[in-house]
């Protein structure tokens, strides 16, 4: 067993789990929640509008993902990495988008 500190708490972590494994099951849901943007940005896209697509959201939902990149580069988490950048792209895209077809409901 290993020791962390989250927060003022000491945590035990298992050795049990090969990291190759823990880091499979980073990539496996960063990539599910990724990937999750595609319908989005087709949606928009083929639509040519981004009417119901809320600015306020996606500005906080995008610097939330900024943090989180900064803290995945900042621990060296490549899953946390990955995902996080490519979020970060597809939800600037959704923004970029929307504001190209403001005009058209």
């Amino acid at each position: 067993m290993e020791d962390f500190i989250v927060g003022s708490q000491l945590k035990k972590t298992s050795k049990d789990m090969p990291v190759e494994l823990i880091d499979l099951l980073g990539l496996a849901a960063g990539s599910l929640t990724t990937i999750s943007f595609i319908p989005q940005v087709l949606k928009i896209w083929r639509s040519k509008s981004g009417h119901d697509v809320s600015y306020g959201m996606f500005f906080l939902f995008s610097v939330g993902v900024l943090l989180w990149l900064a803290y995945g580069l900042i621990l060296k988490a490549i899953p946390i990495i990955v995902a996080n950048a490519v979020t970060l792209i597809l939800a600037l895209i959704v923004v970029a988008l929307k504001y190209r077809y403001r005009h058209r409901h």
